[in-house]
């Protein structure tokens, strides 16, 4: 974007803190070239450097609690293999056409108001996770410094903020020159245990915890285990949010461009899983040195348990470092997305956008009324829930990836995301989501007996695979594009100025507007609340009005 344009004023909506590049990080557009300017190696750093968050841990912890360890193991190593093969195409996608989860959910089969529900649902995962991450945070910070609990939620909370208003420009730099330190300390005590006492392996295998079966496998519980881990499923929507700045792959490097994409996309979740099973291990480790059962799943004493083999002098500090640490790496990227998703939602509502930066102070708030309300002990009962609707939001737009754009070919091979192009509601991804969220909600509260309980999120993920190419298939792919696109906005033009705002956009971000009579920007074309979809009354509308994209 140039901000030298100069402005036409018939947009007053657009303040400083929307056409500010720096602090907007173009949140509900196409990420543009010229704003590109990080590396395959910079940008995959980035967001593999929030992978540092400590959930992962408690989530391991308390599933070997909950099902013991054999059930916990086969769970988290289910739930990976089918988050990191649905986290390929995402990944790819978001990556090529350089846009987030939310502008690639509209193009993937659920229109430009369908997709509403799926920001709500991902805005959800991030102030859950924020939430939680700022849970285990505020426990260190209880521990070590022994303020009141209700205090420290406030604290953990707050000291995001300031990191993350700038966005990928100042994330970048946070995720770069944190992750050495934070690989040395997450190794440390574990090596240090395997080293100083190799016999917690054999009690690690052994571990019943409070499983109904002890140590050996059920499927129930198996199911139910995997149901919680897959939670973790719109994580790859955190990803895409940084994978949106990857450059143009080189013709001659293209491996590195793949490697980046495959590592920072889907890759996050063998570095997840990874830390789930360390978070079984560890949690084992801290109830064999006498932590009681209902605080085994707490990062801080796992690490305590943990810094304890190796430097246990310090182990206190240490653990609170390593804490610290990974959950300001984890929260700015929860503070970030869940700006980006809740800036989409309501532009869309209310047609108003008064900056990304504003949403980043609903979030943050959001997640610390949860936290006051002590979510943290209820962590299983909320992930189980949450799964089966996340879990259909994602399994709904891999198909219309994977099989309706390639091999039906009923959905446009690119992504599309502009309002001007698409119908408000698209019945394939739409309507598949609500079906496959609605039957396995229902299966997660009982109504099809302890087999639906314990696998509903795997119902909500092959429901809604399979409902999205049925219902392609019958709607014939008429609900994907409202109007023929005139993608490029004016054909020989790189830039393009916006008829309502005045500023400069890349073409890729424009659409022809009959009712500005010029070309127009995404977002102004989502907020103009008194065109009422002129562009799309008529499919061959443009044809028959001169209309000045060029």
């Amino acid at each position: 974007m140039s901000t030298s344009a100069k402005p036409l004023g018939k947009n007053k909506i657009l303040g400083n803190l929307v056409t500010n590049p720096v602090l907007e990080d173009y949140s509900l557009r196409y990420a543009p070239s010229g704003f590109r300017k990080w590396s395959e190696y910079g940008v995959a750093m980035a967001a593999l450097g929030s992978i540092a968050y400590m959930a992962d841990l408690a989530i391991g912890g308390s599933l070997a609690i909950q099902y013991g360890f054999t059930n916990a193991l086969w769970g988290i190593l289910t739930a990976a293999l089918i988050i990191f093969l649905t986290g390929i195409p995402i990944a790819y996608y978001s990556s090529k056409y350089n846009v987030d989860v939310d502008l690639l959910t509209r193009g993937a089969g659920f229109g430009y108001l369908g997709s509403t529900i799926t920001s709500l649902i991902y805005a959800s995962f991030t102030f859950i996770f924020f939430a939680l991450e700022g849970s285990v945070m505020s426990q260190a910070f209880t521990l070590f410094f022994d303020i009141p609990i209700a205090l420290s939620y406030v604290i953990a909370s707050l000291i995001i903020i300031p990191l993350v208003l700038f966005g990928m420009t100042a994330l970048s730099v946070v995720q770069k020159w944190t992750n050495p330190v934070w690989i040395a300390l997450f190794v440390i005590p574990i090596a240090a245990i395997l080293i100083k006492d190799p016999q917690t392996v054999a009690g690690w295998i052994a571990f019943a915890g409070k499983s109904p079966s002890g140590s050996h496998f059920d499927p129930l519980l198996w199911g139910s285990a995997a149901g919680i881990a897959l939670s973790l499923i719109a994580q790859i929507g955190e990803q895409a949010d940084y994978l949106r700045f990857m450059p143009k792959a080189r013709k001659d490097k293209k491996w590195v461009w793949w490697a980046a994409v495959l590592a920072a996309g889907p890759g996050w979740v063998i570095l997840g899983a990874t830390k789930q099973l360390m978070g079984s291990f560890l949690s084992s480790v801290a109830v064999s040195h006498g932590t009681a059962m209902a605080n085994a799943n707490e990062p801080i004493h796992m690490y305590i348990a943990g810094f304890g083999y190796a430097f246990p002098a310090i182990a206190l500090v240490l653990a609170a470092i390593f804490i610290f640490m990974s959950q300001i790496k984890i929260n700015v990227t929860n503070a970030y997305s869940g700006s980006l998703s809740w800036s989409n939602f309501f532009s869309r509502i209310t047609h108003k956008h008064p900056g990304r930066v504003v949403y980043i102070f609903l979030n943050v708030g959001i997640a610390l009324a949860l936290m006051e309300g002590n979510m943290f002990s209820i962590l299983g009962s909320i992930l189980g829930f949450y799964s089966n609707v996340a879990v259909a939001w994602i399994g709904a737009v891999v198909a219309d990836l994977v099989i309706n754009k390639p091999l039906l070919k009923l959905s446009p091979s690119y992504i599309e995301f502009k309002r001007a192009h698409l119908y408000n509601i698209n019945p394939v991804g739409f309507g598949a989501m609500v079906i496959a969220s609605v039957v396995s909600v229902a299966a997660f509260f009982g109504a099809f007996g302890v087999w639906g309980e314990s696998f509903s999120a795997f119902i909500a993920l092959f429901l809604a695979f399979f409902l999205s190419p049925v219902i392609a298939l019958i709607t014939k792919g008429k609900y994907y594009i409202a109007r023929e696109p005139h993608y490029h906005a004016g054909t020989h033009h790189d830039i393009l100025t916006c008829s309502s705002c005045g500023y400069e956009y890349e073409k890729e971000d424009m659409a022809c507007c009959p009712a500005h009579d010029g070309p127009i920007c995404s977002l102004c074309c989502s907020l103009d609340s008194n065109c009422h979809d002129a562009c799309k009354h008529d499919v061959g509308m443009l044809k028959d009005i001169p209309v000045k994209c060029v």
